[in-house]
């Protein structure tokens, strides 16, 4: 590993995850013990009518040698493990306590979970990987996931841990050409090396409670509900209506940031600079928070997200009308907590097109199972037939364009859940508009120190400039490199 491993790594690993990406919740239910009867069914890998890669490809094979025993895959939560038990075919069977999956060859995937919450997971994989290097061959990490908010620590080219998918024999323009290319870009390094993939694409929508629908609009229909929320003046106006009648629009100011934060123009800190630049839309997001929380469109007793309040706020004695959530959100986070029957709640349009999330594969540097890291990337990430299923069976929108056009279209992707609703219809088009926020290695730190420190604002405990000065505060202490915060004018 690169001697700026440390520096890159070490920096900001003890955070609070309250705001992290996808599945922010660290527990999700693993799949049922024992044989997984779905993976002796899945597809092989690729069909050459799917866009992705085949076993009769060209493509070159991942370096040749003895493969390891055992694969080691660092992560936050069952999500992934659910996903390539499901469809990688090699799958046998996994152990009682979830922690171990074997393989029909007798390898055993051993998966090493720690939660998000205060940076523990980047803390222990960023301690396993200065210890790569000299680890023992089943020790070693051979995979980890990522988030949208730090992926871009590890991609980093001089980080060194993050593997050129090119190297394990997928080429990305081939291989990958049906990924949608937001997600490419986000899991390349400065060079547009394409670093890691992910089975996710994460468009947001607006998730609403049918019944407060009806209660206030005499109608819970998906398309006369989405004019009634389109844009953020016409969201407005219907915050207003549903005051009147005893609910919140939203949960919390947090429910709305991403909307404006994942849409900024500039990346919070320009590579080779020290100076953190403080988007305009992140200045709209605290001058709306505030104006709404006053006027009562959300609730104040819910502060943030990832908290027993927020979570409490999606079951059935709540008052809040709507959420703003991707696929994951809704399958990870909503259904869990809530408390009621299938078919409560359904989705229309955003007031604003955003991305929410994404969980990144990545195949560690040092690996000693090259070969299996690349089959289990291309069948979780890189088949069409076995992202359709995970879409059909988790309601999560995939990365494959051409599968997610058709999944907007054959109604038998409703959700049970959404009352049978098909929110790949809503999701589909917003996943084609979505532009990336550019990305820099200081991204997880601004995005929840901003919240943090307006978060007291928006409650009253401080004014708008101590606000703005405990941000400061709070980054440069958080980056001691940072010497510089740009307010816009």
């Amino acid at each position: 590993m690169k001697k700026k491993l440390v520096s890159m790594l070490l920096v900001g690993t003890m955070v609070a995850g309250m705001f992290a990406g996808c599945g922010g919740s660290d527990n999700g239910s693993a799949s049922d013990a024992g044989t997984n009867a779905d993976a002796s069914e899945a597809s092989d890998a690729g069909d050459a009518d799917s866009g992705t890669a085949d076993e009769g490809s060209d493509a070159a094979e991942a370096p040749a040698g003895d493969e390891g025993k055992v694969i080691n895959i660092y992560s936050w939560n069952n999500e992934f493990k659910e996903r390539v038990e499901a469809v990688y075919p090699e799958v046998q069977e996994t152990s009682s306590d979830g922690t171990v999956t074997t393989l029909k060859d007798g390898t055993e995937i051993h998966w090493i979970v720690n939660p998000n919450q205060d940076g523990v997971y980047q803390q222990k994989l960023d301690e396993a990987l200065m210890n790569q290097a000299d680890a023992a061959a089943d020790d070693k990490i051979d995979m980890f996931l990522s988030e949208t908010d730090y992926v871009f620590k590890y991609t980093d080219a001089e980080a060194d841990v993050a593997m050129p998918l090119k190297d394990l024999g997928i080429d990305p323009d081939k291989d990958l050409s049906d990924q949608y290319s937001f997600t490419k870009v986000t899991a390349s390094d400065a060079n547009g090396v394409q670093r890691g993939s992910t089975w996710q694409c994460c468009p947001g929508l607006l998730v609403y409670r049918r019944d407060i629908a009806e209660d206030v609009f005499g109608t819970d229909d998906p398309e006369q509900i989405g004019e009634k929320v389109k844009d953020w003046d016409t969201l407005k106006a219907t915050a207003a209506e549903l005051k009147e009648k005893g609910y919140y629009t939203f949960s919390s100011y947090a429910d709305t940031f991403r909307l404006y934060g994942n849409s900024i123009p500039q990346p919070w800190v320009t590579a080779g600079e020290t100076t953190v630049k403080v988007d305009q839309k992140i200045m709209d997001w605290v001058e709306t928070s505030k104006e709404w929380l006053d006027a009562g469109y959300y609730d104040k007793s819910v502060k943030g997200q990832w908290n027993d309040d927020w979570n409490k706020a999606m079951g059935s004695a709540s008052k809040v009308f709507a959420f703003l959530f991707p696929a994951w959100g809704i399958d990870f986070t909503l259904k869990p907590n809530w408390d009621g029957g299938d078919g409560a709640w359904a989705v229309t349009n955003p007031p604003q097109e955003y991305n929410w999330g994404g969980s990144y594969v990545h195949a560690c540097v040092g690996t000693d199972n090259p070969q299996h890291v690349k089959d289990i990337i291309m069948a979780v990430t890189g088949n069409k037939d076995n992202l359709m299923k995970i879409s059909k069976d988790y309601t999560d929108f995939t990365n494959t364009q051409s599968g997610m056009q058709d999944a907007a279209k054959d109604d038998s992707f409703g959700s049970q859940f959404l009352g049978g609703q098909n929110a790949f219809t809503y999701f589909a088009p917003v996943a084609e508009n979505i532009q990336i926020a550019p990305l820099s290695a200081y991204d997880q730190g601004c995005v929840e120190l901003i919240q943090n420190a307006f978060s007291d604002y928006f409650q009253g405990q401080v004014d708008f400039d101590k606000a703005k000065s405990n941000f400061e505060t709070a980054i440069k202490e958080r980056y001691p490199e940072i010497t510089e915060i740009s307010w816009p004018e």
